[in-house]
This record gives structure tokens, sequence and C-alpha cells, in this order.
């Protein structure tokens, strides 16, 4: 890009009609040497005016392609807000200020011509920029046109630009709401390859974690943990790009979930163990199993937006088991109450190795498990009652009709009649204690899973 030969010698610009001292400005083109003459009217005195000094500048002189060396362009930016994370479209939208730093050789003066100005502040439309960007960035980049820059003395421009980034991110959400993302950044040229343009740190990577952590702490549902930058090289076709990537490591601040979600749900499901010492008989324990089951899915309806909407999060499969334990207990109430019905119409001979395993269970020496309806195991059968007992196959067996009893008319009939009613009432004893010991038995059963499940959820969430 060179200059005219018309641009070249003096030129001269009068603000005021007083005779003032005048700021020379050496442009330096690759190949030409050119001097710039500027009448600085005011300076010192009134400020600088830009419409003085701007002609000079909309040239945006910066011949490139003739440079020996390729221009180094420094770069670092500061997150000051982690806008959103969009799981189902993999994007990370946050806001940064982007600073980029370059040396321009043709834009230089000497600050002893002028009042010691060193650094004044140049409007972009008038500047060579160079075209760096964000590889990642999947929207359309809506930078204010507007916006200025430091241009100092010896050609070192400073441009400071506001960014909304809506990136690509590589996002896990397993480990839902305890999750940590690492999305990265790519900053690289989009025209000029390695013969023209290379990229440097104007800050390293810790002060720039520095620079962000206070603003990104100070709101928002993330969390910003680490920013590390790698350079490398990147080929397209023949052409060869600088570029640095930037791994910006966050966090999500759980508590809003914990809060919405895993306290209430923990809450039902202690709710649901508990309802267990309700008595076995009690017709309202099935009711109010049924009703905490109706009110965990309404809870789950409700809290599905907080929900990640692609994946299958650790949290979902932990509300999943959570409903599959509570169908499980209504489904062992059922059971429970089908078998105290059973025992109390028409109880049928019980197998020979219940009655084994309830000899063992109602031994002194072992004594019955606890669990929550242990008091009403005590139905006045004791190991020697028991033992002393026929097998309860034999006593339905033995047991004569009660039409030959009442033919007979004896009192040795009317007897019979009152041991065969015991023997029932004991066989009935024995099925309801049955059904007690099993429901103790799956009482035991359902804490253990849970207690698994438990510690199981909290590990991998940990890890």
């Amino acid at each position: 890009m060179g200059i005219p030969g018309s641009a070249l010698g003096s030129l001269s610009y009068r603000k005021h009609e007083s005779s003032l001292p005048c700021l020379t400005h050496l442009i330096f083109s690759a190949g030409w040497g050119s001097t710039y003459t500027i009448n600085c009217s005011g300076f010192g005195q009134h400020g600088l005016d830009p419409t003085d000094v701007h002609p000079v500048f909309v040239r945006k002189a910066l011949p490139i392609i003739t440079f020996t060396n390729p221009i180094q362009v420094n770069i670092s930016f500061t997150i000051t807000a982690i806008l959103d994370v969009d799981e189902q479209l993999q994007l990370m939208s946050s806001f940064l200020w982007l600073e980029m730093v370059w040396d321009n050789p043709l834009m230089s003066w000497n600050p002893e011509e002028c009042e010691g100005i060193t650094k004044i502040s140049m409007a972009t439309k008038n500047l060579w920029l160079p075209d760096i960007f964000i590889v990642e960035l999947m929207d359309v980049d809506k930078t204010p046109e507007d916006l200025t820059a430091f241009v100092s003395n010896e050609g070192r421009i400073r441009y400071k630009k506001p960014m909304k980034v809506a990136s690509m991110c590589n996002l896990d959400i397993f480990y839902f709401p305890f999750d940590q993302q690492n999305c990265t950044l790519t900053f690289s040229s989009f025209l000029y390859t390695v013969d023209n343009m290379l990229l440097g740190m104007e800050k390293e990577a810790w002060e720039i974690v520095d620079a962000s952590r206070d603003d990104v702490q100070a709101k928002g549902e993330w969390e910003l943990l680490d920013i590390n930058k790698a350079t490398s090289k990147t080929s397209m076709g023949t052409n060869l790009y600088d570029q640095i990537t930037f791994y910006v490591a966050i966090r999500r601040r759980p508590r809003r979930y914990v809060v919405h979600l895993l306290v209430p749900s923990g809450f039902l499901v202690a709710i649901d163990a508990l309802s267990f010492y309700l008595p076995p008989e009690n017709e309202n324990r099935a009711p109010f199993k049924m009703t905490l089951l109706l009110g965990y899915n309404v809870f789950l309806l409700m809290m599905n937006d907080l929900l990640p909407v692609s994946g299958i999060p650790l949290i979902s499969i932990y509300f999943a088991l959570c409903l599959s334990l509570m169908v499980a207990s209504l489904l062992e109430t059922i059971f429970i109450t089908y078998l105290l019905h059973l025992a109390t119409t028409q109880p049928p001979p019980m197998p020979q190795g219940l009655h084994t395993l309830l000899l063992h269970c109602s031994s002194p020496r072992r004594g019955c498990p606890s669990g929550p309806c242990q008091g009403n195991l005590d139905l006045g059968l004791t190991a020697t009652n028991l033992s002393g007992l026929k097998e309860p196959v034999d006593l339905i067996r033995a047991m004569p009709s009660s039409r030959e009893a009442g033919l007979t008319g004896c009192p040795e009939s009317a007897r019979a009649q009152r041991e065969l009613a015991a023997q029932k009432q004991h066989l009935v004893e024995l099925w309801v204690q049955f059904s007690h010991l099993m429901d103790t038995l799956l009482f035991r059963l359902y804490l253990l899973f849970i207690a698994s499940f438990i510690i199981t959820v909290v590990i991998l969430w940990n890890t």
C-alpha cells in the first residue's frame, strides 16, 4: 500500500490565526522516505483538534507485504461475564474485552516538537487493524464501529474492543450440576500468513486469570477456574497461519440445583423409607405410598426445566432410580398386604422351609430381625409353642370337617373342635408372623439399596 506522490511534501492545516509551533510527523513507508509536516495549532493550549491529524492517518498506511520481518501483534483479553452455556447447542456465550497491541513504524513523532504529547487517540476507521478473529465463533461479530485506539509517539497502537462471543464448546453434562467444562478460544488471522503476521501475548495467562476471575465470580451461574494457553500453527492449503489457543476451565455453581432438585427429592425418598414404620395391617399404608409416588412425579414435571435437554446426566439416573425405589416400595406393601389378607381368610398350608425359617428367627439366641414392625411380630408365639406344634401340612390334614364333629355330639368331638380351632389360629399366626418377617427383610434390603446408591452417586460426583 503506497502513498500517492501528491501526498508527499508539506501538509499545512490552520486552526488559529496566531503562529504556534509545528509538529513534525514522520511517516516512513517501506521503500520510500516521506515527511509530513503538520501545523499543530493549539497543542498544549486548546488541546488536540482531531481534524488536524486525521487526514494523515486516513491513508491507513501499512504496507505489510513489503516488510522484511512480519508484524508482531500481541493479544490479551479479559472475561467479564459468562452469560450462558447451552448444552443442547454446545455453545458458551461470554463477554470479553479483547486487547491488541502492535507497532506501526509509519506512525511516530518527536514529543519535544509538539508540546510533549506522547499519546493520542484515533478513530479506528482511520487506522489499519489486524484481522484477528476467534475460530470457534458461531455468530457475527457485533463490535461497535465508532471505537478509538491509542497511538503512542513511538508508533505503538493499542486497540481494545468489547466482544460478545458465542463459541463452540464440547460440553460433558454427565456430572451435572457438579460439572466442569473446558472450552477453547483460538485467536488467528484470516488473511495474513506467518510470513506477514505473528501472534504473541500481551499478558501472561495467569494475569488474564487474575483480571477475569473477580468479575466472573461476582455474578452468574459459572465461575472461572483457570486459563491455559498453547501456541501452534495451522495450515490451510499451502498457507500457514499463526494462532494462539486459550483453554478456559469453568465450573458450575450447584447451589441452585441442590436446593431445588436434590434436597426435595431426598426428602420424598426419606419419607417413603419412614413409611415402612406404619403397621402392615394399617389400611392407610398403601394409599400413603401412592400419594408419595404421585407427588414425586409432579415434582419431576415441575423441575424438568432445570435439567439439561440433551444427553443423560447422572442426576437423571438418580431421579429414575429414586422413582424406581418408590415403585418397589409400593409393590412391597401390596405383597405384604396380600399375605396378611391370605393369612386371615384362608391360610394355606405353610411349606416346610418357611416353617423352619420361622423357628430359626424365633429362636431366643438369634432373635427376630429388628425392623420397622418389630413390635407387631410378638403374637404370643414362643419358640416352645412353635416347636410343640405339628407341621402346618399335618394340621390341615388332621382337621375333621365340621359336619363330622356335629354328627358325633360327644364331648370328645367338642374338644376336638376346640383343638382344631386353636391349631387353625396358630396357622394364621404363623402366616402373620411370616408376613411381618418378610416386611422387615424387604425393608432392610430397601435401606441397603438406598445407601449403596447414594454412596455410588456421591463418589461419581466427587470424581
